[in-house]
């Protein structure tokens, strides 16, 4: 299991638009089609990374609870499937079923869009204020698989919190650790 670190795009990029295929609908989705009426979270995830897997139950419930306050949740998987194929997009589809995503769940088969956002590993969150500026980049929480300390998505949590608050979010924000992007 490779421990790398998000690159934490500078705070204030305008979110990178795309048009991605939802492995969960079936159909072509943009980014201002489920962009929230009061911020995005857009996260990079994939099936097989133990960090994920780890996070999944958070990620799905964070889903629920801020869709439901104007925050649009959008999952993106950029990975290599011709060399990582239990990342392809029906096993995505899957994925999504069994984790309960009630979010899109993206599949980038050029890997532009992960470039576009600077992604470097799974999971990488980022999230977008109502101008789709960004406003936090980094980790769920501080809880990896096997470290013991829990599961409670904190970090991101934390910056919803605010940004719907209308304040400021602090700068001091942590890189997120997980399995590198399985670029092709």
């Amino acid at each position: 299991m490779a421990r790398t670190p998000s690159n934490m795009l500078p705070l204030g990029t305008k979110a990178p638009d795309f048009s991605l295929f939802d492995t969960v609908s079936g159909q072509t989705l943009s980014l201002d089609e489920l962009k929230g009426e009061k911020g995005t979270v857009v996260m990079f995830i994939c099936n097989h990374c133990p960090f994920v897997i780890h996070v999944n139950p958070e990620i799905s419930k964070l889903g629920r609870e801020y869709q439901e306050k104007g925050i649009g949740f959008i999952a993106i998987s950029s990975n290599d499937v011709e060399n990582y194929p239990q990342d392809a997009p029906h096993l995505m589809t899957k994925t999504a079923k069994q984790e309960g995503y009630s979010f899109p769940y993206l599949y980038d088969e050029t890997q532009d869009v992960a470039k576009a956002y600077d992604a470097a590993c799974t999971p990488d969150f980022y999230l977008f204020n109502d101008q789709l500026e960004l406003v936090y980049r980094g980790q769920l929480d501080d809880s990896r698989p096997g470290n013991g300390l829990p599961l409670n998505g904190q970090d991101l949590r934390s910056a919803l919190n605010t940004l719907l608050a209308k304040r400021i979010i602090s700068e001091n924000q942590k890189p997120s650790i997980g399995c590198n992007i399985k670029w092709k």
